[in-house]
């Protein structure tokens, strides 16, 4: 199994040519190394294999309608756009790619592809005459100077007969480079903390203080520094959720369970990401049994302040790059900013939680990120490429400051 390729998200589009076949052992391949694999056909990629044997395969619907009331009310074109961690077109016929050129939309994989903010990748396949034909090397050219990444085409017999450069990778080839997708490099060697979900303050055995952090944005973090060559260490909150791989996990209960640990790790850390939401205060007293409600018609806590976690880090004398998130439901750009000032932090990351399609518990976020000297909006996308976008904006940052 290739680690990389666990838990990821690939949208895979099948245009129309005879090696739309080799798709579904893609397909079968992609699953086998723990991806998540939907599929995305055009009319014509259907007449060459059916779209029933994709969906047994993959285990879910295949979509090949650009206007289907059914999808639309599910996973439409844009939830597809934005589900994506990459966008594989595997075979991609000529015609497509000259579409895709023009900017069409004239059908769903290339609505998709206008939609996406995830990296687009073809896998070319046709006639060797059609991929040598001077208006398909301008296109070729054209969608590399744009980001497209085009893998292929192969040399060799070609189901025409003819023998020359237009077969589509074979599967085998094709792994590894979408493996490598995920495997960025631009942290590689350094050391990362990072801290995610919530924590609990107990008021009683059974009790506690706390708040609707899921830890999915500090988990897709430590998932993204791991891709990207870092040693990641992940101090976790009370939270429902799989370890990443490649990352060191360390689970706490309390506000005072995550300072204890980040302190104690912190010496080595290079780079420290803040991404919990840490409860501010705690009960002055625990009770030793369950706090009974018989004739008490009203309750008043006494609290306490917790340790600051991010400002501490940040005030130690050899302080790692320290980045901090703010989590608001107004003014984000004047609380951010003073947060990060007042806390003498490196980077600051900031959300309105108010909005009910971001944030606490979503799969999605949007973020407006701040450092000292400038600023850097990201629209609405998951939070897994968020953290991917976030990791590149840290070691930009980073190496602007060695140099």
């Amino acid at each position: 199994m290739t680690v990389a390729l666990v838990n990821r998200q690939i949208l895979l589009g099948i245009t129309g040519g005879i090696a739309a076949y080799k798709a579904a052992e893609l397909l079968r391949r992609l699953q086998d190394c723990g991806a998540d694999v939907r599929v995305v056909m055009t009319p014509a990629a259907t007449e060459f294999i059916a779209p029933l044997t994709l969906q047994a395969l993959s285990g879910h619907p295949v979509h090949t309608a650009l206007l289907d009331p059914e999808a639309e009310s599910g996973m439409g074109h844009i939830e597809l756009a934005r589900w994506a961690d990459l966008l594989l077109v595997a075979p991609a016929s000529a015609d497509f790619m000259a579409r895709l050129v023009q900017g069409q939309g004239n059908d769903l994989l290339s609505t998709v592809c206008l939609a996406t903010n995830a990296p687009i990748v073809l896998a070319p396949a046709m006639n060797q005459a059609m991929w040598k034909n001077a208006a398909t090397q301008a296109n070729v050219d054209i969608l590399r100077q744009r980001g497209v990444a085009l893998w292929g085409p192969a040399d060799g017999v070609q189901a025409c007969g003819d023998t020359g450069p237009g077969r589509m990778l074979e599967v085998d080839d094709l792994l590894p480079k979408i493996a490598a997708q995920f495997d960025t490099g631009v942290l590689a060697g350094k050391r990362v903390l990072i801290t995610a979900g919530p924590t609990r303050e107990a008021l009683d055995p059974v009790r506690y203080i706390s708040n609707h952090s899921s830890g999915k944005m500090g988990f897709a973090l430590a998932r993204a520094c791991a891709d990207a060559g870092a040693i990641t260490t992940l101090i976790a909150g009370p939270v429902d959720l799989a370890s990443p791989p490649r990352v060191k996990r360390m689970d706490v209960i309390s506000a005072q369970d995550m300072f204890d640990a980040v302190m104690a790790s912190v010496g080595d850390a290079d780079i420290v990401i803040a991404a919990a939401a840490v409860a501010d205060y705690r009960p002055v007293s625990v009770s030793s049994g369950k706090i009974k409600k018989a004739g008490i018609e009203t309750m008043t806590l006494e609290l306490v302040k917790n340790p600051d976690i991010v400002a501490s880090v940040a005030s130690l004398a050899n302080a790692p790059f320290t980045v901090g998130f703010a989590a608001e439901t107004e003014s984000v750009e004047q609380y951010a900013r003073d947060k990060m000032q007042r806390k003498q932090l490196d980077m600051i990351v900031a959300n309105d939680v108010s909005r009910a399609d971001i944030g606490f518990g979503s799969d999605d976020n949007a973020a407006v990120v701040f450092w000292p000297s400038g600023s850097e909006a990201y629209q609405k996308m998951s939070k897994a490429q968020l953290s991917t976008k976030l990791v590149e904006k840290i070691a930009a940052l980073i190496f602007r400051e060695k140099n």
